[in-house]
């Protein structure tokens, strides 16, 4: 049994504050983030998603600096079809992965907003933008096997005798993420991915979803919070210390927002939140912070413990990789990977150990 994958979500500066603020855009302290990325590196984080939105600095860029800063973290790569051409994408990604020795994987994003994709000149509707993704994956995955030169004729591309000089770097290609919750969007992942990354639910409503995909020979991964302290009653009062004084004014937007969303996975998570009682989907799973964060902000609250127990049921339910933030994000990226990993991977270690003692027992 594999282990967990535990990554982490890179802010938009050094660092979010609290669930309930307003995003902060209109500057950009690289400094921070780049002091953000060498810490998760020294922590062991697995790999650093690097979100895309309007409201965000590019992740191409960031990224290709990053990979500078530091030795072992990996970057995530968000980004939509539409955006680049596939022929010029595989071109950026083949180059990071020489700036980086490979640390590069990609989140495809098909879009969750028809007016922000309208921002980018892009009016196709929610399934349309699948089928673009579809053709725009099908390229790239030829260009990594090696097909020169490709010449693709689809409904949204049309390439002619493609050829790149510089191919990904030690062969294959990045691992690929396909996130959503609708039909097609589970059918992208098997077909041209290697985990199909959503947003949470309680383990028993994950394990009804990911039978399909498990047996397709595709992994699923979880994009959610976390907020752990060293009991309960801690983890309670840092909840409720920050719901205080919360932005009604971005709350207001984000409720706008989510009504003009085209995308299941945001439609979904907010009719999960609002099947809440008080705000509790589980005793360990909070949604309270889903009104002014979204989908993502589904939260796993309590004691370290009682976090890396409620996480390791995730895996029972067929979750291999988790994407975690946090509030304030840096703060309980070091609190999660000093005290809440190292529980999660002591109990691989004895369910490893305990299987092969199953084993030996049985054979003889």
């Amino acid at each position: 049994m594999s282990e967990l994958r535990l990554h982490w979500c890179s802010p938009l500066d050094s660092g979010q504050q609290k669930a309930t603020d307003k995003y902060q855009a209109g500057e950009l302290d690289f400094d921070g983030i780049v002091d953000f990325a060498r810490e998760a590196d020294e922590l062991g984080v697995d790999s650093l998603l690097m979100g895309i939105s309007y409201h965000m600095p590019d992740p191409l860029p960031m990224i290709g600096a990053l990979v500078r800063e530091t030795s072992r973290v990996k970057f995530i790569l968000a980004y939509r079809p539409g955006l680049l051409s596939p022929t010029l994408f595989a071109q950026v990604v083949n180059t990071v992965s020489w700036m980086s020795d490979g640390r590069i994987s990609l989140n495809l994003v098909a879009g969750i907003s028809p007016a922000e994709q309208a921002f980018y000149g892009d009016f196709l509707a929610h399934d349309a933008r699948y089928a673009r993704s579809n053709e725009f994956l099908d390229v790239l995955h030829r260009f990594w096997r090696g097909e020169t030169p490709v010449t693709y004729h689809g409904e949204h591309y049309r390439i002619e005798e493609a050829e790149l000089g510089l191919g990904y770097k030690g062969g294959g290609r990045p691992e690929i993420y396909i996130s959503g919750a609708s039909g097609v969007a589970q059918q992208t992942a098997i077909n041209f991915g290697d985990c199909w990354l959503r947003y949470g639910d309680t383990p028993e409503g994950i394990a009804e979803v990911t039978g399909p995909l498990l047996d397709k020979g595709c992994r699923v991964g979880i994009r959610m919070h976390v907020l752990a302290r060293s009991t309960r009653a801690e983890a309670l009062a840092a909840l409720d210390e920050m719901m205080v004084d919360p932005d009604e004014k971005h709350r207001a937007w984000v409720t706008d927002f989510v009504a003009a969303s085209d995308s299941e996975a945001v439609k979904n998570s907010f009719r999960l939140a609002a099947s809440a009682s008080d705000d509790w989907l589980s005793p360990y799973l909070w949604s309270g912070a889903v009104a002014y964060r979204g989908g993502p902000a589904l939260c796993v609250v309590g004691s370290y413990q009682e976090v890396a127990d409620y996480l390791y049921a995730y895996k029972a339910a067929g979750v291999s990789q988790f994407i975690f933030s946090g509030w304030p994000t840096r703060d309980e990226m070091r609190i999660f990977y000093t005290n809440v990993a190292p529980l999660i991977r002591a109990r691989e270690r004895e369910t490893i150990s305990g299987s092969t003692s199953a084993a030996i027992s049985a054979e003889s």
